[in-house]
Formats: structure tokens, C-alpha cells, sequence
């Protein structure tokens, strides 16, 4: 759990990744765990997605503003019922450009951070995330990580292949993780959830919720 007598730094893992331990306050994190489970009712609720190969992800996705589908983005969820998804609510375009100030120390610049979509990611103990790139945004603003509920290993690699070098970094509930400039198209996945060391307080007895911030570069 994040906290404790030991508060952990703010570190810089990479250039432009950077990781700022417990952001999120305790009432940002119920507020999160509250606003999730309605997003993932509908009106394109949260699934598990397929991928080309007929591979099936084995988190559990609902998006914001934009659907994401392998490997685009759409308005409506052609792939799950063809609804439009729900909108990207104001208040947390301003939580994004909030992180991007506190992550980059650089409020002017962050005024600028306009994120239009929202992965939701649901972990149980078992799920996983693969070595993977965002580059399906035309954009390459900083995506912007959002940690609930049981830690895990977020494993941050290089630019150019899903092998070494990479670095492990722990993720806890309340953790901020944002990744832009030579970062931005980095290889990163989850290679481990730690059941059990969440927060029940926030509401989410178990497993991890991850909300990426991120701009698109889409038109309407």
C-alpha cells in the first residue's frame, strides 16, 4: 500500500516518465472507484477484448471519448454492441492536465494537455498486460497512468524492441505515472498483480484499476 512511514519520492525513470507516488488523495481514489463502475454499465460496457490474432486480453477495458479497438480508435464500439461510447467527463481532463503540471513541474505547458479518451483497465490477480507501444494516438502528448487498488510491476522498456533494457518500477494505489517525450512511444506492460495489497477503503476490495489519459489527434 502507498503511504506509510516511509513516503516514497518522486522519481524520474526515464527521460520524460515519471513517476509521482500517492497523487491521487484518498477521496480522488473513491471518486475514481465510484465514476468506473458506472462507465463500465454502459452504454458500452467494460469487455474483454479480441485481439486480430483471436488472442483475448486478459484485463478487462471500458473506454471514455473514444473507443479503442486494435488497433484504432472509433466513436462507436463496433466490436462490442455499436454503441457510442460515454463522453470524457471535464473534471478529469483537468485531474490529466493537473498530472502533467505536477509530474513536469511545468503548469503553463500542462494548460495545454487536451486529453479526449480514457482506457479503463481492470486487473484481476491473474490478468497481465504485454509488452506493448500507444501508438495508435496521432498525437504524441503524454499519456497520463492513474494506479487503484493492488499494486503491480509496471515494467517501462526502450523505444526500439520489447526486449532489454527495460525498468521494473512498483505502482501502488493513488500512484501517478506519466510517460511523453523521448518516453512516449516506449515499450511498457504489467508483467505481475500483487493481490491483497490494495485499499478496500476507496471501495475496491480487489484487484487493480489503471486509467490512461491520452490525446488522440482525431478529428470528430
Amino acid at each position: 500500500m502507498s503511504g506509510g512511514l516511509f513516503p516514497r519520492p518522486r522519481e524520474v525513470v526515464a527521460p520524460g516518465a515519471v513517476h509521482v507516488p500517492a497523487w491521487l488523495s484518498e477521496e480522488r481514489r473513491r471518486e475514481l472507484v465510484r465514476a468506473c463502475r458506472e462507465w463500465a454499465r454502459g452504454p458500452v460496457p467494460i469487455r474483454r477484448t479480441v485481439l486480430p490474432n483471436g488472442g483475448v486480453m486478459s484485463v478487462r477495458t471500458v473506454c471514455l471519448g473514444w473507443h479503442w479497438q486494435p488497433y484504432r480508435y472509433t466513436r462507436t464500439a463496433g466490436d462490442v454492441n455499436g454503441a457510442r461510447v460515454a463522453a470524457l467527463p471535464s473534471w478529469l481532463v483537468e485531474w490529466g492536465r493537473e498530472a502533467v503540471a505536477d509530474a513536469y513541474g511545468d503548469p503553463a505547458g500542462a494548460a495545454a494537455y487536451t486529453p479526449d479518451t480514457a482506457l479503463i483497465n481492470f486487473y484481476d490477480g491473474d490478468a497481465t498486460m504485454g509488452m506493448h507501444q500507444d501508438k495508435d494516438e496521432h498525437s504524441l502528448a503524454p499519456v497520463v497512468s492513474l494506479s487503484i487498488g493492488d499494486s503491480c510491476v509496471f515494467r517501462l522498456g526502450n523505444t526500439e524492441s520489447r526486449g532489454r533494457p527495460y525498468r521494473d518500477v512498483e505502482l501502488c494505489s493513488g500512484d501517478l505515472f506519466v510517460f511523453g517525450g523521448a518516453s512516449r512511444l516506449a515499450y511498457h506492460g504489467v508483467p505481475k498483480v500483487r493481490p491483497g495489497t490494495g485499499d478496500p477503503a476507496t471501495g475496491l476490495a480487489g484487484g487493480r484499476l489503471n486509467i490512461t489519459l491520452r490525446e488522440t489527434g482525431l478529428g470528430d
